[in-house]
């Protein structure tokens, strides 16, 4: 685990995977601002982009994505967008663009899959858990993930906790977090609370289990072994077929397990071997 000592008083470059995420959540805000003010059935489309369990089991399936890019409120939306640049920024100093908005993006899902999780249980066994329960909408399961990812990676860093002069440890600003999650477990924003715990287990079963470079950089790595093991198993097919062709016509060659010709009177041939 990385220890970093230093407090952290500005925030890191807005760049890479940071600025597309700030970028992509402001588009969204003010696209459904602008189409409010034109349109008057916009708070329909508004809400069924929210994440409703209800709602997403009889066909919404974009929801689980799109809930994240909703912001209601201007102080809201702020105090969203600049802990996403915050946190983001900061993890990608250290890991690819790729990693952090594979962390990010399975922070959200995680998020939405524990919400989804706790509507089904509530139905089938305790249908109490539900009672005022919203649709979640927000950034919040993906910013929980992204703090979780830095408590673990980089518990000792020291930030400091607005707007006191005060410095904390990022390992007890995720512990704190976690804690007011839990507890408001046995509150009426328990679904929220919830979804919001699963987003952070989603966040640190991501940095536990992936790739440095992120996923979409070891699925490509594995593409390229699946194909070249393919060609290699063609090449190994090929030999054998030659093999056989040339004990036809009174001829004997051999090839090793790579399908490379094996001469046998070369003074290197235990180089292939």
């Amino acid at each position: 685990m990385a220890r970093l000592g230093s407090s952290m008083l500005s925030f890191p470059d807005f760049r890479g995977a940071t600025r597309r995420l700030i970028l992509i959540n402001l588009a969204a805000y003010f696209v459904l601002l602008i189409a409010t003010g034109a349109f008057s059935g916009t708070p329909e489309v508004r809400d069924a982009l929210k994440l409703d369990p209800a709602i997403f089991v009889h066909g919404e399936l974009w929801q689980p994505l799109t809930y994240s890019l909703i912001h209601l409120g201007i102080l809201g939306t702020l105090f969203e967008l600049l802990s996403l640049w915050f946190l983001a920024g900061f993890l990608e100093t250290f890991h690819q663009p790729n990693w952090v908005m594979n962390l990010y993006v399975v922070s959200v899902l995680g998020t939405a899959a524990a919400a989804l999780a706790l509507y089904a249980i509530a139905i089938t066994l305790a249908p109490s858990l539900l009672v005022n329960a919203q649709p979640l909408y927000g950034s919040f399961g993906g910013i929980f993930g992204l703090l979780v990812a830095i408590g673990f990676l980089y518990g000792d860093t020291q930030f400091m906790l607005f707007p006191l002069p005060i410095g904390i440890k990022a390992r007890y600003i995720a512990v704190i977090y976690a804690l007011v999650a839990i507890a408001m477990l046995f509150d009426n924003e328990r679904m929220y609370a919830f979804a919001q715990l699963g987003g952070a287990l989603a966040g640190l079963g991501y940095v536990r289990m992936a790739p440095r470079r992120g996923m979409s950089f070891a699925m490509s790595e594995s593409w390229y072994g699946l194909r070249n093991r393919y060609y290699r198993w063609k090449r190994r097919r090929a030999a054998r077929k030659f093999e056989v062709y040339m004990r036809k016509q009174g001829r004997t060659v051999k090839f090793d397990g790579q399908g490379r010709l094996i001469d046998e009177d070369s003074d290197d041939k235990k180089r292939w071997n």
